[in-house]
């Protein structure tokens, strides 16, 4: 999870720079699933994982592609043209709630903790403490409403994958890989409604697109994968409260922004949503097991 939080939570970044430096939003869709693809494609062969060969699963693969990679990877690209970083962030940390409805409704999600669910809801509360959106505008904009579904389609596609997808016996690398492919095939329909547009690419376009591919894509996919078949979709989409603590904390660091006492106020918050969403029962031990046991056994 944190390497996923790590890996994930630069994306917006690469995403807003690769707008800035002239692409379109469906071209970095294509782009960034195909290059994610490729080195998926590549670290599967070295481990001598096999593409999935029978329709059935290329079939499901097509379907979770659409609503986890196609579909929101264009509709983030479209709703960042207009909508600021800390507005997008809070809108992308709506995933966890999603993924609770949408697990609920299709069974997936039959018993939620009470504290599992208030861990959801405090994760949800941090990144709202963090970014503060009520201080900025677009909060009911178009734009807004595009993230909201892109969020929305992301716990849909976990969800789709947790259920139809994982736990099957297939290599997470293998159908990562042939997924991240799916996805490539259904961004391109939109790249050539769009139209082939020149693009005067400069290094910092490339290097984000390329950052955004295969680490933001390639690897962070492949971590969604394996998380979602130890953990399950809802565990896989609480990594998105994680998001706006790395955001911030790579900007401290690397930008030299500053950390107000509200920023990290909300960082701790969040931190301890996501440990409580975290948090399992101890099983007895053994010597608890023994101790029953004994006490058991002259009764009979």
């Amino acid at each position: 999870m944190a390497g996923l939080a790590l890996l994930w939570g630069s994306a917006f970044l690469w995403i807003k720079l690769a707008l800035n430096s002239g692409l379109t939003p469906s071209q970095i869709a294509f782009v960034r699933s195909a290059l994610g693809a490729a080195v998926l494609l590549v670290l599967a062969r070295g481990a001598r994982q096999r593409l999935p060969r029978d329709r059935r699963t290329w079939g499901r693969l097509a379907v979770a592609a659409f609503f986890c990679n196609a579909l929101p990877f264009l509709l983030f690209g479209i709703g960042e043209q207009t909508v600021d970083s800390g507005l997008a962030g809070v809108l992308h940390a709506t995933t966890p709630l999603w993924s609770v409805l949408i697990g609920t409704a299709i069974g997936t999600e039959r018993a939620i903790r009470p504290v599992r669910l208030g861990g959801l809801l405090l994760g949800f509360a941090g990144t709202l403490v963090i970014f503060a959106p009520w201080q900025t505008t677009g909060l009911l904009s178009t734009g807004a409403l595009v993230l909201l579904g892109a969020s929305a389609s992301y716990a849909v596609g976990f969800a789709y994958m947790g259920a139809r997808l994982t736990g099957r016996g297939a290599a997470p690398l293998a159908l990562s890989a042939a997924q991240l492919v799916a996805a490539t095939g259904l961004a391109a329909p939109a790249v050539l409604a769009d139209g082939v547009v020149p693009v005067d690419l400069d290094l910092r376009a490339v290097l984000a697109v390329t950052v955004l591919g295969v680490f933001s894509t390639g690897f962070t996919f492949y971590l969604s994968y394996r998380l979602i078949a130890d953990e399950g979709a809802t565990s896989a989409a609480t990594v998105g409260y994680l998001l706006p603590v790395v955001s911030v904390g790579l900007g401290a660091l690397v930008l030299d922004e500053a950390l107000g006492p509200r920023v990290i106020a909300g960082a701790a918050v969040v931190l301890i949503g996501v440990a409580a969403t975290r948090w399992r029962r101890r099983p007895p031990s053994p010597s608890d097991g023994a101790d029953t046991a004994e006490l058991v056994a002259p009764g009979k």
